[in-house]
């Protein structure tokens, strides 16, 4: 088999070689030349052909095939590069490429190229398709000779296709040719001779690179993104999709009041309308967000069939109550007869189901009508195996088997590729040939009543495929979207034309054609070569349905609010792209206000990552660099409604103590705000100009702004006094809030008890401070640096300079022995006062340090408080405060005892719940929130999140307790309630049992009987737990059941009983809750059957499709039939022997905790 791959023939050539040629490496090419063949000669074309012309895998149409030889003289005088003549094939030119001493190789390198003259004149978009081989031999003597082979596809930018490493110089000139006495270049002359075969490029893509390929423009259709593993997902949507009548159905889900990423419905409609109007490969993470998927289920293949039938019926659930209820079933759902029928009797019992797809066997099958021929193969009941056909008619030989009632309008057929392999005890991919025809007639699969006045004649429309092995694997489909037209290969975000032979031959599995493969060695030849890819779903449509399943889908079938609000991302999408593309023309401008200073409520002048909707946000400016500063300040006082005369902007500058205030005004209002930026914001931590604007309280007669310092004088001259500019803040101990007031200006030399008045002013409280108060003042220096200010401190010798901050607070009176009065501080004691709570901060210094510590954290009630309705809130907390304090303001929100409030950190990626938090004396919120820094456990969880409980009694008593979860079967095993049981650690099995009777609320053992309770592993019986053992001792992983023990169990001997599990197809796929069941001596299964019926509480359809079996270990699954007697077996049955029940798994849906199709 010869398989070209540019990765593997393609060597570039070193950079001083102008003409870039495409090299290949013969000793990498599957048909590396063997020793030659002496009694052919080269002289014979025809049969020279067939050697170095082999048949190809993709087996392409020969247009014309041409042979051409050049005959080389006076190699050793040849220049680096030379061209042979001319010769024409396909109605293109061609040429050989010579390098007579090598392509920067010791091997002469020797290439295939078009021959055009003019390559300028060559079209774009010119391509040829050629099978070529190259044959080097003597001058002298045919049979010397040598060839390589290849195939490529030319275009104007590969204009060449060759061997770099053609032959050895060596060879060709020193030593005598293989088993003859001459070289093979002799007289310094050789004869190369090309053979050249143009190819139909059936499809447009043969050959293809795919570089910078358009799926939208070659085929009008576009693929899907693979997030990771996702490629089974995508060419199953591409099949919904492409039948049309399904896509219309979704359409008329109602989900304009549900437009939300958790809605399936709404997803699927986006996708499909995205699919619809998209001009390159969509995505399908909206989708699998509303699947529940996290990223481990994107990484991880799921089975397909499953995936197609819970999406189906997700959507067969929506559409229940709208015009489009009756369409899935109509079109994808058929009927099937399961039947008995008795052969000497008139008697038969049968039932009638709906299915959805059929699962067909392709092991030792041959083909798709053999097929179902084995599908509705009947089994004869006879001898020991008759049936019983009640009283009337006893035991009677009979007939068992299935028949079909009707097939739907797009009948789903899933291949049994993977199936477990019992010898190697795993899952295995079944690549036999298995051949499925473009029109298929399903008429002889159809019981004689069925209704036969339309055709049951179907015709293929989709092929989706599985290369590779059952570990590592690829899917893509091969879907027909119209009735008449060409399939197209759907290879997640490649869409292609597809010939037939590609849609169904290259499909079947099996060996590759022997054609294909004769190139091969030695033995080799021997070992047949099997195709990796093979069909495993196959989608037919009736073909009297084609036109109704196969409706146009136009713009306007999508509902309308689906195409609002993509029209509108679309037209964001396109606003913030055309942003990105002019992002260089433009410089954000970041504006510090009095008013947004005044809503100020943290520390510094503002926060300037604020989302905008924050009124205490600086006001942002998206400007062009080009505008000037005057402009920059009308458009500030436009907005500010403030004559621009009035506005003056400083500039905010990083300190080293990494504050940001302002630094000194810009006065000159001409430059660019790019200009401004450049020369004085250089020491800015983000790409923005951030300015504060002052506004002038007083102007001159002329409108004028007059500035206290930084004015400019009538010569132009910027004068500089010793006033500095200082913003203050206000704490309100009361409110216990921090609030910007504004900013004065204030000489150096004046002392910090001179601030008052103006602080007073600024206040509204009058020229002085009422009798009885005074202010504390302190210095922001920085969060984390609040410095006390001396009343008789000057500003300078306190170091105060523009831009610092001043925050103070009201006081009570001081003594006449106090500078300042004493600011109460948290165990002060006043008796005419009540006592401070431990939250409140009395002094501006505390609550600073409350801000540099504080965070929101969500709490939430644990799954186990539904019950008592608590709701979830947010509170802002110190990161300091303790465990006890901590659950004193979460009481006090949810109005209960604190010392019965237990927390639980929340999983990173589920948001789920983890272990409780322990309570501990140097327990605080930081260290609840991260356990161990910034360690792999503290990343696993969630960020400012806690789950809270409430419990029935105090922490201190829970210590004393053990929690066990206990599943109670209240019906068989078919309903399992868990409950949350707490339990004294020195109790026993007893007393879970009272503990658990009290939680459940059902009654106890002396009125409803007594309770086993026992402990499950991996749905797999572990033991049985008696009264007296200890709750101590409960294995922490496994599971806890609890059941009423049935009466006829009371008094059985315990060697009586076998251990239940349930399995699906192979004894590995374990599921349900596995149990004790009773065997009774002499009973034929058929009887043990009804009591296993009542004892698992499964009933009806659901009972009958169980099929049962005697599991040993490292054995294959042994089935029981309805006259076998279990009990008779009991001493032959060994201990781990266990009764399995066959079954689907219902719960299969659930992975690692989350639900992936209910949403």
């Amino acid at each position: 088999m010869m398989v070209d791959t540019q990765e593997e023939m393609v060597v570039q050539p070193t950079l001083n070689e102008k003409d870039q040629v495409a090299e290949i490496t013969p000793e990498q090419l599957d048909n590396d030349s063997e020793t030659p063949v002496h009694v052919m000669l080269a002289t014979d074309f025809e049969a020279m052909k067939e050697i170095v012309l082999p048949p190809l895998l993709d087996e392409p149409k020969a247009i014309e095939d041409a042979v051409d030889t050049w005959t080389v003289e006076n190699w050793r005088q040849l220049s680096k590069k030379e061209h042979g003549p001319i010769f024409h094939a396909g109605g293109f030119p061609w040429r050989i490429l010579l390098f007579p001493f090598g392509n920067n190789v010791d091997q002469s390198s020797i290439y295939l190229e078009h021959g055009f003259q003019d390559t300028a004149s060559i079209p774009d978009d010119w391509s040829c398709c050629v099978q070529f081989g190259l044959v080097m031999w003597n001058i002298n003597d045919p049979a010397l000779y040598y060839h390589h082979t290849a195939h490529h596809r030319f275009t104007k930018e590969e204009s060449d296709w060759g061997f770099t490493r053609f032959l050895e110089l060596r060879k060709m000139f020193q030593q005598p040719w293989e088993h003859s006495d001459r070289p093979l270049v002799e007289n310094d002359s050789v004869n190369i001779t090309a053979y050249v075969r143009v190819v139909e490029d059936e499809t447009g893509v043969l050959w293809h690179n795919f570089n910078n390929y358009d799926s939208k423009k070659e085929t009008g259709y576009v693929g899907l993104k693979n997030q990771g593993a996702t490629c089974y997902l995508n060419s199953l949507l591409q099949s919904l999709y492409f039948t049309n009548a399904f896509r219309k159905a979704v359409y008329e889900i109602p989900t304009a009041e549900d437009e939300s990423i958790t809605n399936s419905a709404y997803t699927l409609q986006r996708l499909f309308y995205q699919l619809q109007i998209s001009t390159s490969a969509v995505g399908t993470n909206e989708l699998t967000k509303s699947f529940g998927w996290d990223t481990r289920h994107i990484f991880e293949q799921q089975d397909v069939q499953e995936l197609s039938r819970k999406l189906i019926e997700r959507m067969e659930e929506r559409m229940k109550g709208t015009a489009a209820e009756d369409a899935l079933p109509k079109m994808l759902s058929g009927k099937v007869k399961t039947y008995v029928s008795c052969i000497d009797v008139e008697y038969e019992s049968s039932r009638v189901e709906d299915f959805w797809d059929i699962q067909l066997n392709v092991r030792n099958i041959p083909n798709l009508e053999e097929s179902f021929k084995d599908y509705i193969q009947q089994e004869t009941l006879d001898g020991d195996n008759k049936y019983w056909a009640g009283d009337q008619f006893k035991y009677q030989d009979a007939r068992k088997g299935v028949i079909f009632k009707s097939f739907p309008e797009v009948l789903h057929l899933h291949l049994k590729r993977f199936e477990y392999d019992i010898q190697r005890d795993t899952m295995m991919k079944i690549n036999d040939r298995f051949e499925f025809p473009d029109v298929l007639d399903l008429t002889p699969y159809l019981d004689q009543d069925a209704d036969k006045t339309e055709p049951w004649t179907y015709k293929l429309h989709g092929v989706l495929v599985h290369s590779g092995d059952l570990n590592a694997g690829h899917y893509y489909a091969y879907l027909k979207p119209n009735k008449d037209g060409w399939f197209y290969k759907f290879d997640d975000d490649k869409v292609t034309k597809a010939t037939m032979r590609e849609t169904l031959e290259d499909n079947y599995g099996g060996e590759y054609p022997a054609s294909v493969v004769q190139s091969r060695a030695g033995h080799q030849k021997k070992t047949p070569i099997m195709r990796q890819m093979s069909a495993y779903m196959l989608v037919y449509i009736r073909e009297s349905r084609l036109d109704q399943v196969l409706t146009p889908v136009e713009k306007e079938d999508c509902p309308p609010h689906l195409q609002k609000r993509l029209d509108e991302e679309a037209a964001a999408k396109e606003a913030k792209r055309k942003e990105r593309e002019e992002q260089h023309l433009y410089l954000p401008v970041k504006v510090i206000t009095e008013q947004t200073f005044k809503r100020h409520g943290a520390t510094d002048l503002t926060n300037f990552e604020a989302a905008p909707e924050d009124p205490a946000a600086p006001i942002f400016y998206r400007t062009k660099k080009q505008t000037t500063m005057e402009e920059l300040v009308a458009l500030i006082g436009k907005d500010i409604e403030v004559d621009p005369k009035r506005i003056r902007l400083w500039i905010m500058v990083n300190r080293q103590n990494k504050t940001t205030r302002p630094d000194q005004p810009i006065m000159d209002l001409r430059p660019t705000i790019e200009e401004t930026y450049n020369r004085l914001a250089t020491t800015t931590r983000d790409y923005a100009l951030r300015v504060w604007a002052e506004v002038a309280e007083e102007v001159g007669p002329d409108g004028e702004a007059i500035w206290p310092t930084y004015q400019s004088n009538a010569n132009g001259v910027i004068v500089k006094n010793d006033l500095i500019l200082l913003f203050l803040k206000h704490f309100d101990a009361e409110r216990q809030t921090l609030e910007g007031v504004g900013h004065i200006y204030v000489s150096k030399e004046k002392r910090v008890e001179e601030l008052v008045p103006l602080i007073a002013k600024k206040m509204d409280w009058g020229d002085k401070l009422p009798a009885g108060d005074q202010l504390a003042m302190w210095e922001e220096i920085k969060p984390a640096m609040i410095e006390s200010l001396k009343p008789k401190q000057s500003l300078k010798a306190a170091e105060l300079q523009d831009g610092d901050i001043i925050c103070f607070q009201k006081v009570a009176e001081r003594k006449s022995t106090e500078i300042l009065p004493k600011i109460p501080r948290r165990g002060d004691k006043n008796s005419e006062e009540s006592p401070r709570r431990w939250d409140q901060y009395d002094d501006a210094k505390a609550f600073y340090d409350f801000l540099c510590n504080k965070r929101e954290v969500r709490f939430d009630p644990h799954p186990r408080c539904e019950k008592a309705n608590f709701e979830s809130f947010i509170l802002t907390l110190s990161t300091k405060i303790t465990y006890d304090q901590l659950s004193e303001r979460v009481a006090e929100r949810l109005g209960v005892e604190p010392t019965h409030i237990r927390f639980f950190t929340a999983n990173a990626s589920t948001g789920s719940p983890k272990s409780a938090v322990r309570r501990a004396v140097s327990q605080t919120l930081s260290t609840i929130l991260n356990p161990n820094g910034f360690s792999q456990q503290s990343m696993q969880i969630k960020p400012n999140s806690l789950f809270f409980e409430v419990l029935d009694m105090s922490l201190a008593e829970l210590d004393t307790k053990k929690n066990i979860k206990v599943t109670w079967l209240s019906e068989g095993v078919t309903k399992a309630d868990t409950f949350d049981v707490l339990v004294n650690k020195q109790g026993h099995i007893e007393d879970l049992v009272q503990a658990f009777v009290k939680k459940a609320q059902i009654q106890d053992e002396i009125e409803g009987g007594r309770i086993r309770v026992y402990e499950i592993h991996h749905h797999k019986f572990f033991r049985e737990l008696v009264p007296n053992y200890p709750v101590i001792s409960i294995n922490d992983y496994a599971d806890v059941i609890a059941e009423r023990i049935p009466e006829e169990e009371l008094v059985a001997d315990e060697r009586d009983f076998i251990k239940v599990i349930h399995f699906q197809n192979d004894p590995s796929r374990v599921h349900g809750i596995p149990f004790k069941f009773l065997l009774k001596e002499g009973e034929p299964f058929s009887e043990t059957k009804k009591r296993l019926e009542k004892r698992t509480g499964i009933k009806g359809k659901g009972f009958e499709k169980i099929k049962f079996a005697l599991l040993r270990r490292y054995q294959k699954p042994s089935y029981i039939n309805d006259d076998d007697i279990l009990f008779d077996e009991g001493g032959t049955i060994e201990d781990d022997v266990l009764l399995g029940l066959d079954h689907l798994d219902r719960t299969r849906t659930t992975r690692n905790g989350g639900e992936m199709f209910l949403k």
